[in-house]
Formats: structure tokens, C-alpha cells, sequence
């Protein structure tokens, strides 16, 4: 006789309390959104299982933004996607010596630390031509598990788009305890037009995994964020890798076409034809 325990409702492998929750009539909705919504209750309570379930997830977003970035299994990445040879990766850190650092004084993540400084000036001089087009730099930011999870599947989508054009590349940056802005000085430093960061978002309690895209046209020192482009939520579950690499490609060639980013270039991607899945939202109606 199977010995599988039977809930006094007669259904098999109910949760212990599922009977009693009380359930929500907005459920439905649920589909369309990672939201904790409709969740039910139990007499005045959260249900058990949607409880255990928000601790896991903040346990997740806690954990995103103290994990150390694996810079070896990610260049191991970026060689295997093809984008670079491992020796042609450049690694560097930001002036924040460590996570309590970084999290405590984000103008130190905002610039390079000295050594870092002076690793690039000898490889490419204190004036270096504006002689590549495009130059991506990738940081931890506040989440590594995101760069871990996003930025090489990421970036060959990029590679295959801008491969048959011909756009010149400086040597893919890896910065650890960086923000948005260090790509300035990296960008100043290495001489390219454009540049691109990949870095890891501040966690969510549905998206820890989350990668942000910051796009700035001829990058140097003092730059605010008026002067960057962004796309953001970077992943599978949020906006999908060829759709974030077309609205990066459309950026970058009208950086370039244009001479010019942020406040002053806007995303004009309405739709890509068949690329581009364009979803209604579902609270309007319609066909």
C-alpha cells in the first residue's frame, strides 16, 4: 500500500496548510509578472511557502552583492564565446581595496586605483589616439553573479552583429569593485570613441542576476550621466540578449554616426521587423 501521506481534503502532495490558505482573485495575473502579488492568506498571515519563499529571495540579493567576481572562470568565458584570447584580457581595480570599501565610498569605485591607473598608461601612454571604435569594459558592480551569468553570452550576440562591419576593438577591461563611471577613465586611458560597460545591477527580490549596459561617446574623467546611454534588467528572464544587443548596436552606430551620447541620442528602437518581439501590454487590450 503506498504510504504517501493524504491531506484531509483527500488531494495527494499538498502542502502542509495549502487548505487553508485563502486565495486571491487578482491569481490570474500572476503570469504576466515576477511581482509577489495575489499571494493569498492564511487566517491574517502570508501563506508559509510564499514567506519562505521572499526570505530565500532576499537571501539571494544579499548574497549578489558580497559575491567575489571569478575573473578567471570569466575570461575562461569571453575566450570561449570567442570575443577575445584569454592573454588579451586586461584586468584592473578600482580604487575601493575591497566590498566594505566599495559599498561604504561609491566615489572610490567611480576611478581607478593608482597601480590600475598606471598598468594602463604604460601599455597605451598618458595621450592615447581616439584609435579604436569601441572599447567594453565589464565590472562586478553590484551584482557578480549577473556578469557571471550574462556578460559572455552577452557579448558574443554583440560580436556577431558588429563582426561583419568592421568596428576596431581595444582589449576587453575586467574591473573589480567598479561603478558606471570608472569606464570613463578606462575608456580615456585605452583611446577609444565609444564605450561600453557591462555591469552587474543592485539586486532585486525577483532579479539578483540583473545587468545593466552603459554607453558613453568619447569617455574621459569628470563625465556625468548625462553623458551615457543605458539599457537595463539584461537577462533571459528580463530583456532578452539579442534584443539588448540590438538596441546596444543601434546606439553604437548612432554614436558614431552622430557623434554624440546620452541625454542627447535616444533609442529609437521601436521594433526590428521579426528580431524583435514587440509585447503589448496586457492591461490595454487589443489584438
Amino acid at each position: 500500500m503506498d504510504d504517501q501521506p493524504i491531506s484531509p481534503s483527500g488531494a495527494e502532495n499538498v502542502s502542509p496548510g495549502a487548505e487553508s490558505v485563502t486565495a486571491n482573485p487578482w491569481e490570474a495575473l500572476r503570469r504576466f509578472t515576477a511581482a509577489r502579488i495575489a499571494l493569498g492568506r492564511s487566517g491574517v498571515s502570508l501563506p508559509t511557502v510564499p514567506q519562505l519563499a521572499f526570505q530565500l529571495a532576499h537571501a539571494q540579493a544579499r548574497d549578489a552583492v558580497h559575491l567575489p567576481l571569478d575573473v578567471a572562470a570569466l575570461t575562461a568565458q569571453l575566450q570561449a564565446q570567442g570575443i577575445c584570447a584569454a592573454e588579451e584580457v586586461l584586468q584592473v581595480q578600482s580604487a575601493a581595496t575591497d566590498r566594505l570599501v566599495y559599498l561604504q565610498r561609491p566615489d572610490f569605485g567611480r576611478k581607478l586605483s593608482e597601480a590600475s591607473r598606471q598598468q594602463l598608461l604604460a601599455r597605451f601612454g598618458s595621450q592615447a589616439p581616439r584609435s579604436y571604435d569601441v572599447g567594453f569594459v565589464i565590472a562586478d558592480g553590484l551584482s557578480a553573479r549577473a556578469i557571471v551569468r550574462n556578460a559572455a553570452p552577452f557579448l558574443g550576440e554583440v560580436m556577431r552583429r558588429i563582426a561583419p562591419e568592421g568596428w576596431t576593438m581595444a582589449p576587453p577591461v575586467i574591473v573589480q569593485q567598479g561603478r558606471v563611471a570608472v569606464a570613463d577613465e578606462i575608456g580615456e586611458l585605452l583611446g577609444v570613441k565609444l564605450v561600453v560597460i557591462l555591469i552587474g545591477e543592485r539586486p532585486g527580490l525577483s532579479s539578483p542576476d540583473s545587468m545593466g549596459l552603459y554607453l558613453t561617446w568619447m569617455p574621459a574623467r569628470g563625465l556625468t550621466d548625462a553623458s551615457r546611454n543605458c539599457i537595463s534588467n539584461v537577462r533571459p528572464e528580463g530583456l532578452p540578449y539579442p534584443e539588448a544587443a540590438y538596441k546596444l548596436h543601434y546606439l553604437m552606430a548612432q554614436a558614431h554616426q552622430r557623434s554624440l551620447s546620452g541625454v542627447a541620442l535616444k533609442d529609437e528602437t521601436a521594433g526590428e521587423g521579426a528580431e524583435l518581439d514587440v509585447r503589448r501590454n496586457f492591461l490595454l487590450g487589443g489584438d
